[in-house]
């Protein structure tokens, strides 16, 4: 979904929903090329992705970990990864889990970081909502502001 948003315009894809295969390692692309495999991540979101000039990472966390569906989006990026880590895109990482525990995110936090790291991405930021696993719950902490400050400081 594309929408204009004050002086940007937003390009949202629900990874959740969408038809996203996993990479199979064929190497058919060399890093720099096309995937064989048409789906909505190669004929609609790597598009996108280029002319973009922030990717922001939404997601749940899942046993600790990221979601299957958006850990198959970034080893996609596989497809243009020399391209991708010349562009020096910057990234922003919003997470929520249920758990409040000191190292629900410890997984989470270092595969963004390695990833920025790897990929030549800016980190802006990230948001890790503990203690998130239902509205009323996420209400009674400190988290609903936290994205709309991170986005006014970037």
């Amino acid at each position: 979904m594309r929408r204009k948003r004050d002086r940007h315009t937003i390009t949202e894809f629900d990874v959740f929903r969408a038809d996203i295969r996993p990479c199979i390692g064929c190497n058919h692309c060399g890093m720099g090329g096309p995937c064989v495999q048409k789906d909505d991540y190669e004929n609609k979101m790597k598009g996108s992705i280029r002319e973009t000039d922030m990717i922001v990472f939404v997601m749940p966390v899942y046993y600790h970990n990221w979601p299957a569906q958006l850990k198959a989006v970034i080893d996609r990026f596989y497809s243009f990864t020399t391209e991708l880590t010349y562009m020096h895109k910057k990234t922003v990482l919003l997470t929520a889990a249920w758990d409040d525990t000191d190292t629900v995110f410890s997984v989470v936090k270092a595969y963004y970081e390695r990833i920025c790291e790897y990929m030549e991405f800016y980190d802006c930021g990230a948001v890790y909502g503990d203690g998130c696993g239902t509205p009323s719950m996420t209400r009674g902490t400190k988290h609903p502001q936290a994205p709309y400050e991170l986005g006014k400081s970037i």
